[in-house]
This record gives structure tokens, C-alpha cells and sequence, in this order.
């Protein structure tokens, strides 16, 4: 007869090997913290000038500079899904691929096809709903930290890719149609975030749907951010190199991404609320 206490260690050491699995699926995406929210803006403000760098400065133009930013996505996206572990710099390569496709996507439905900063903004908001729903009618729930499974993963990453390219239109229209400029477009989306941040701390709302929101609105406060830094003084820009900044802003989020990867360096960080 087996004795109850001798396999104590075995059911411990086979609870922590799962455990330990589990984690490694998890691990695929980062903690939600306040370095997350740091990088991605980062992400998204050389997705900006990297975008216009090579569709304007180096005059790709839009749907060029679209294709190649689409393979790149492609490629990183298949480096992501195949690992088997969150690594840093895969997952925010794919980041980077999604700004940068967004941005000259944005530009090539608004200013190619004409239709416009409102009704780009409107067919892209309607995508990004519909993703949400039918990852939700798919799974069950919207998961935004916990991608364990390849379906929630390829759910997760079409809809970065779809609010990213949302998120330059609507930079566009706050800044060009309502009129605001870059900079007030950038004082606008700063002044939607701090809402999202005190509905995280003060209601109940899901978290799922306030990191959604903040993940769309960091979009467009890169976008203006990129903008002001490199449009000209005329249009109320510093009128810097769009290379340069772009190499800068994208030295600056390797250091980040550097400092905060250790996952015992948590100063900067703080999870959301489950």
C-alpha cells in the first residue's frame, strides 16, 4: 500500500513543474506596467517618424513603404508565435512593426484612397470592435497578460496591428481637422490617458477594457508625439531629421527595454488590476 506522505514531493514537484509551464506560456507577453506603458510609447512614436522617414523622406511612398512594413510585420510576428518564451526584443519588434505599418497604412487610406481622417478613423474603430468581439465570442474572454494559447496570440496581435493603424488617424484628425496641432493633439490623448489611469484606480471597470483603450490612445500621443518632433516649424514641428529621430527615439527604447527585461527590476513596474 503506497504511503500518502511519500508522494508529497512528487505531487509538490509536479505541481511546481506545472506551474513552471504555465509561466513559460504566460511569459510570452510582458507585465502590464508602468514600463510597459513607457515602451509602447516609444514604440509607437518612432513607429511615427520611422513610417513618414520611409514613405516621405526616403519617398517610398505610402503603399511601398506599407508592403515592406507588412513583411517585416510578417516575419516578426512568425519569430513571436514560434517562440516559446516572452523575449524582449521579439515582442517589441513586432511592436514596432505594427507603428510602423499602421502609420503608413493610416496615410495610404487617408491621403491615397481619400477617404479621409473621419472615415478612416470610423472603419478602423468598427475593425478593432469587431476583432474584440469575435475574440470574445471565440474564447470566451478578452485576455490582454495571460496569452497562453495560439489562438488568444493571434487574436491579441490583429488587434494591435488594426488600433495601431487606428490610432494614427485619429492623431491625424485631432490634430489637422479639429485643429489642434500635434502638440495639442499630444496634450489631448495625455489628458484621455490620466482618465483611463483613475478609472483603473478608482472603478471597477474590467481591466481588459481599460488596457484595450490605453493600448489604442498611446497610439495616437505617439503619432502627434513623432509628428511634432519632426514636422516643420510652419506646421508647428521642431522640423527634426525623421532618420535621426527615428534612430534616437529607437536607441532610447533598447535601453528601456534593457533596463526594465529583469524581471527582478520591478521599481518601474506595477500590474494592473486582474
Amino acid at each position: 500500500m503506497t504511503n500518502p506522505d511519500q508522494n508529497e514531493p512528487q505531487m509538490a514537484l509536479s505541481r511546481r513543474s506545472s506551474q513552471h509551464r504555465n509561466d513559460d506560456l504566460i511569459s510570452k507577453v510582458p507585465q502590464v506596467t508602468v514600463a510597459f506603458w513607457i515602451i509602447k510609447i516609444l514604440a509607437t512614436t518612432v513607429g511615427e517618424t520611422g513610417g513618414d522617414a520611409l514613405s516621405m523622406s526616403l519617398q517610398f511612398g505610402y503603399a511601398v513603404s506599407s508592403l515592406i512594413f507588412l513583411a517585416f510585420f510578417c516575419v516578426t510576428l512568425t519569430i513571436q508565435v514560434k517562440s516559446k518564451h516572452y523575449h524582449p526584443f521579439t515582442y517589441w519588434s513586432v511592436v514596432i512593426a505594427t507603428t510602423t505599418v499602421g502609420t503608413t497604412m493610416s496615410d495610404f487610406l487617408d491621403r491615397t484612397l481619400k477617404f479621409g481622417y473621419v472615415l478612416s478613423s470610423i472603419i478602423l474603430f468598427c475593425g478593432v470592435l469587431a476583432i474584440l468581439l469575435a475574440w470574445y465570442r471565440t474564447t470566451g474572454k478578452i485576455e490582454f497578460e495571460n496569452i497562453s494559447t495560439r489562438q488568444n496570440e493571434i487574436f491579441y496581435w490583429v488587434t494591435i496591428l488594426v488600433s495601431n493603424t487606428l490610432g494614427t488617424a485619429l492623431g491625424d484628425f485631432v490634430a489637422t481637422d479639429v485643429g489642434l496641432g500635434f502638440g495639442g493633439g499630444a496634450i489631448v490623448f495625455s489628458g484621455l490617458l490620466v482618465i483611463v489611469i483613475l478609472a483603473h484606480f478608482f472603478t471597477n471597470i474590467k481591466a481588459s477594457l481599460l488596457f484595450w483603450s490605453a493600448y489604442i490612445l498611446t497610439r495616437p500621443l505617439g503619432a502627434t508625439l513623432g509628428d511634432t518632433i519632426t514636422k516643420p516649424h510652419a506646421e508647428g514641428g521642431f522640423e527634426l531629421n525623421r532618420i535621426t529621430a527615428s534612430l534616437t527615439i529607437l536607441a532610447l527604447m533598447i535601453i528601456a527595454i534593457v533596463l526594465t527585461s529583469n524581471k527582478t527590476k520591478r521599481v518601474l513596474g506595477f500590474r494592473v488590476r486582474a
